[in-house]
């Protein structure tokens, strides 16, 4: 018996690695699952600290956009109020202005509000350069413009998350842009009055709303910075600046009524020119703070997503290598088991066996344990290698208990067959003698048919020495024609009288194959007698096939036939013969054994002698027997006797050729394939 070793088996649930992979890639997917959450929040608070980062940085130019917008508006209201003088500086302000707002191009929020809001300030600025500008709607336009850039601020919709650092500093830098706007509002409205020298109609009033405006955004700034922002301030307010424009501002509050002032417009927009830049100072101080926070907060995040995604990794490393050593400890000591086992069924066992089945009274070699290390010290897995041994140690006793019976059965039917073969030869011997001495003609003829039926039990006999494989040939020492032989043959079949015999070509038979050819021929002439019908003739023929250099036998009937698997089976069990004499009574069933015994009498004439089993044209089974050179003798010089030919037998002989020619076609597409 000969077990294919199986291929390396494909991970999946049939495995036990495949089990053991998906038991632990569940618990392994949900910790991924609950990671790829956390890093998705890791990764939002990453995105979020730079985008803080940005927003900052857009805020600052932003400021610095408005900071010169604002200084535009105040020198532009103080041109408007007179001051010629404000004309030189506020070309300088408008090229920083617009040289901020190309800087600007490429962020939409800001820009929609540049479109909205200054898509006029060419106009704006014509119609100051001309005086013909009203100062109210000039100051309007910008105020206007400073009040829309700062609604689009990013500080001032950026939120900070949890961190109150970051919150703080970015409330502080929108309370410190509203402040310094009210400041830079103040500057240049204040300048336009002072240049007329009075309030007019409710400017008194804006002027109070203002500076009301630029308290509460300053108590609000106070309420949310840090010392250091606080002392920034304080500092930028207290300067001979800061306090000269307080008093300035006190000369307004007194003219209340309307009274004219005497105060300075250049003066006042210098000295609050420089409060606001000291407020700008002040707010890009705040603005680094901001900034500086947020990069710290991108940095922890990135720090921290990179940290969490190494641990997530190594955790899922280690997961999966304890997984990998798990399903090893398994698979590994389960594969040596499975390797044992196909050793032990593909080579071990069957070894044994046929050992045993060569001499049985030999003692089988106890199976081999499988080594403990290979089975990884496992307790089952033990527990099923010492399972598989004593499977093993049954096996090759059974095996042992089988080829004693088979080879006692053998030889009990090989005795059979040698005390029968001798009783029929001594009957033979005896009908012999008494068909000499016999002078009745009808009691002659009652011998002759006692002695054909001697002859029949003679070749059973040695058909059951055939199978049993203990048959030694007939002694026969001088050669035999074919048309003896097969005579012979025919003589040792029960219905003799519907044999005919057709063409044999003269030919020469070797003497120890005598016996043995007549014997397969005989095999196969009992056959086609058996399976055709009464009235039906089995032809033989025989001829000289000179284009292989050998001589054919056939045996031709038009019965039953055979079934093509049948056929096919026949003829691959006459052309592989058993590699023991007790393996004849295994490989074919009992209805078969005729042809046994000529796939066996075939193999014993040797090398070249072949039987194939043919469709009969027209209905029926054809046998070929084809002996080789070397089991005919040299041709005499007297002819040997052949019957006559008849007409239809050249045909026959043509189509036994062409079926040899498909048979050898056959096997030969059969082996290239």
């Amino acid at each position: 018996m000969r077990v294919r070793k199986s291929s390396r088996p494909v991970i999946g649930w049939r495995s036990v690695r495949g089990r053991v992979a998906v038991v632990i890639a569940v618990p392994i997917c949900l910790l991924l699952g609950v990671a790829g959450y956390a890093v998705h929040e890791r990764a939002e608070a990453v995105g979020a600290a730079r985008t803080t980062r940005a927003e900052v940085g857009l805020s600052l130019r932003v400021q610095s956009l408005v900071h010169h917008l604002q200084r535009e508006r105040g020198l532009t209201n103080g041109l408007l109020g007179g001051e010629k003088e404000f004309r030189e500086p506020l070309a300088a302000v408008r090229g920083r202005v617009d040289a901020a707002l190309r800087e600007m191009r490429d962020e939409d929020a800001v820009n929609g509000v540049v479109q909205r809001r200054l898509k006029r300030l060419s106009q704006v600025r014509s119609a100051a350069d001309a005086g013909k500008a009203d100062p109210g709607a000039t100051l309007t336009f910008y105020t206007d413009a400073v009040e829309a850039l700062n609604a689009v601020d990013p500080a001032a919709r950026t939120t900070a998350g949890a961190d109150r650092q970051l919150r703080d500093g970015l409330a502080a830098l929108g309370e410190l842009a509203a402040a310094k706007e009210s400041v830079a509002l103040e500057r240049g409205f204040l300048n336009g009055v002072f240049a007329r020298g009075a309030f007019r109609g409710g400017e008194y009033l804006t002027f109070t709303e203002v500076r009301a405006t630029r308290v509460a955004a300053l108590s609000r700034f106070r309420q949310v910075a840090t010392d250091s922002q606080r002392a920034a301030l304080t500092k930028a307010l207290g300067t001979a600046s800061a306090e000269r424009a307080t008093s300035f501002e006190k000369r307004a509050e007194a003219a209340a009524d309307g009274s004219a002032l005497t105060a300075d417009a250049r003066t006042w927009w210098d000295a609050m020119t420089v409060l606001v830049d000291d407020l700008h100072g002040v707010q890009r101080s705040v603005g680094d703070d901001v900034r500086r926070r947020a990069d710290a907060l991108r940095n922890d995040a990135e720090a921290g997503l990179a940290a969490f995604l190494l641990a997530g990794a190594l955790l899922s490393a280690l997961i999966a290598g304890f997984a990998a050593f798990a399903a090893r400890s398994l698979t590994r000591p389960l594969g040596a088991l499975a390797e044992a086992a196909h050793h032990v069924a593909g080579h071990r066992l069957p070894e044994a066996v046929a050992r045993i089945q060569r001499s049985p009274r030999e003692p089988a070699e106890p199976p081999k344990d499988v080594p403990d290390d290979l089975l990884g010290g496992a307790e089952e897995i033990a527990r099923v290698a010492k399972s598989l041994r004593e499977v093993e140690r049954t096996a090759l006793h059974l095996a042992a208990e089988q080829a004693g019976l088979r080879r006692n059965t053998t030889e009990s039917l090989a005795n059979l067959g040698r005390r029968n073969q001798n009783l029929v030869r001594r009957q033979l011997g005896l009908i012999t003698r008494l068909e000499r001495q016999e002078l009745d003609p009808d009691a002659l003829a009652e011998l002759f048919e006692l002695d054909h039926l001697a002859t029949r039990m003679r070749r059973n006999a040695e058909s059951l020495l055939v199978l049993a494989g203990q048959n030694p040939p007939r002694p026969t020492t001088a050669p035999a024609s074919g048309l003896e032989v097969v005579q012979s043959a025919v003589a040792e079949v029960e219905q003799y009288r519907r044999v005919l015999i057709t063409t044999v070509e003269p030919v020469r038979v070797h003497g120890h194959a005598v016996a043995d050819v007549a014997h397969l021929l005989a095999e196969l002439i009992e056959n086609g007698l058996t399976f055709s019908p009464p009235t039906e003739a089995v032809e033989v023929h025989g001829w000289h096939d000179d284009a292989d250099g050998v001589y054919c036998f056939a045996v031709v009937d038009h019965g039953v036939g055979m079934p093509e698997p049948d056929r096919e089976q026949a003829n691959a069990r006459l052309a592989d013969h058993p590699g023991s004499d007790e393996d004849a009574f295994l490989a074919a069933p009992t209805r078969f054994l005729g042809l046994l015994v000529v796939g066996r009498l075939a193999h014993r004439l040797g090398a070249g002698t072949q039987v194939h089993l043919f469709d009969t044209p027209g209905g029926g089974l054809s046998a070929l027997v084809t002996l080789p050179q070397r089991l005919l003798a040299p041709a005499q010089d007297a002819a040997a006797p052949s019957l006559p030919a008849r007409p239809a037998v050249a045909a026959l002989l043509n189509g036994f050729r062409a079926g040899v020619a498909r048979a050898e076609a056959g096997t030969t597409q059969g082996a290239s394939s």
